[in-house]
Parts: C-alpha cells; structure tokens; sequence
C-alpha cells in the first residue's frame, strides 16, 4: 500500500476472527510458547495473531508507558495545537497517539481537525483515527523514522510548523530530517518507558528450556530484557538456544549490540506485528 493511498480503517485494522471452536491451527507455530515482551496494554494484539497460529504467547513486560516527568512541554504544544498553531502532527507509534488522546482529555483540549497528520504506519494511523479523530493523510510504506520523514518533507512548505510526538528516547534523525527539509518542528515527549514488571517466571522456564521464541518489538524491549533477567538470577547465556524475532532493524540493532543473535525479522520494509508473526512462523516451517 503505497504512502499515498487513502486509509481505510477497516483495511488497517489488523484484528482477526480468533479460531472457531473445536479447530486446532496447524502450522509452523502450532505448540511454540513464544514470550511477548510488549508492556501491559499493549500486548493484545500480538499475543491474538500467536494465538491464531497455533502458539502459546506468555507475557514477560520488559517496558511500561508512563507519562513524561515533567508534562509541561507536552502541555504547552498540545494547547498550540488544539488552537491552530501546527500546520502538522507526526506520531511516531500507538503508545504516543495513545498517551496523547489521554493528555488531552486530561487537559480538556481537543486537537485542531485542519491539522495534517503523518503517522509511522497504518496501525499507528487506526489509532489515531479511533483515539484523536484525525485522518492521517501520510502513512509511509517502510514503516520506520527515515521514511516518515521523507514523506513528509516531500509535501511540506518551506517554514512549517510540525509537532513531532515521540518517546522521550526517540532518535534524532527524524527531527533533524524535518528540520532539513525546511521545517519549524517542535519535539515533543508524549511519554516514556520504565522498566516493566510481572508475567512468567522467565528465568526458570529458559532454564527448562520450555520457551521457544522471544519477539522484541522495540530496542527497549530488548535491552530491558536482559535488565530484568539479570536482576533475577539470570542472564543472555540463558537466550542460546532460544528463536529471537525482532519487528524491525531499530530493534534487531540493539539486540545485536547485546551481541544477541537475531533469528527472525520481517521482510525490510514490512514492519508489522503481522510480518513479525509471518515471520517467525516461516522460520520453523523451514
């Protein structure tokens, strides 16, 4: 689907039917207890699509989505946009729109619908769709900063004024792109991750070797990850034999500095938690 296309929220909605009763999914994933590492709220998504498949996903929280320490500059450029006072709005994932919409009710501010909005990919669009009301007219085909940012600066003029919502630590590059092309852009940390806490005793079940397969859907997944495992008794030996998946490269990169092994990423430029699920179920076919 190209950057262009028109969003359709019913295309981009990426839930499915669960399995009729009585069927019992085949596949390369049929059995596999595969360990979801999103935060708490977060995971549903993709522990359904492991479901459908066959697999038992277990929840391990290796990140929670907190508000900024200090919301002020959030507060300050959501009351600008909510007057008119950005000729864009880019998000950068479900967790900022999320964190946005509930600012804003917070607030008791609403954001100006003549707002052009880009979004990192069709999910993050849906959200915004559902969460803000805003239509996001540019949705890039690779879904990761760099082709955000040349999509927009591919339609921008030259003085305007962006608010760019992301993590508190997110990436330069898209600000800096933004900046390059011409824009006045306003940065914004719409949240932050903590370490995350709960879920299965994972340390004893790689120590039974009962896990299969571990996804990583962001670099502070996979960096916490070894954070919590380390803090209880246990440590990256522990991952040897176990199928690594990454949603993408940002991901795949901070593992590999972890000098982990990645098993599994989707296709480049098919970053989504379906890919991610296409792709760890084409690896154990193999």
């Amino acid at each position: 689907m190209s950057a262009s296309a028109e969003f359709s929220p019913m295309a981009a909605d990426t839930g499915t039917a669960s399995v009729a009763a009585g069927e019992r999914p085949r596949g390369g994933l049929a059995g596999k207890r595969v360990v979801v590492t999103r935060a708490k709220g977060q995971a549903d998504e993709l522990d359904d699509l492991l479901r459908q498949r066959g697999a038992e996903p277990v929840s391990y929280p290796c990140i929670a989505i907190v508000a900024p320490r200090d919301t002020g500059p959030l507060d300050e450029a959501l009351s600008r946009l909510s007057a008119g006072g950005f000729d864009w709005l880019v998000l950068t994932s479900r967790n900022t729109v999320s964190e946005l919409a509930r600012r804003l009710r917070e607030l008791g501010l609403r954001p100006d619908r003549r707002v052009a909005v880009a979004a990192v990919g069709w999910a993050t669009a849906l959200a915004a769709e559902r969460e803000l009301g805003l239509h996001a007219e540019v949705v890039p085909d690779e879904t990761v900063a760099e082709a955000l940012a040349n999509e927009v600066a591919r339609r921008l003029v030259p003085g305007a004024r962006v608010l760019l919502c992301q993590a508190d630590i997110a990436r330069p590059e898209l600000a800096d792109l933004l900046d390059s092309a011409g824009a006045k852009v306003t940065p914004v940390a719409a949240y932050r991750t903590k370490l995350g806490s709960g879920g299965v005793d994972l340390p004893k079940l790689l120590a039974e070797r009962s896990v299969d397969a571990i996804t990583f859907t962001s670099a502070s997944t996979a960096r916490n990850l070894l954070l919590r495992l380390v803090a209880e008794g246990s440590g990256a030996e522990a991952l040897e034999r176990v199928c690594l998946a990454c949603l993408g490269p940002v991901a795949a990169g901070a593992a590999r500095e972890l000098g982990l092994v990645v098993d599994v990423t989707p296709p480049p430029g098919a970053y989504s938690l379906r890919t991610l699920v296409d792709a760890l179920e084409a690896h154990y076919k193999r």
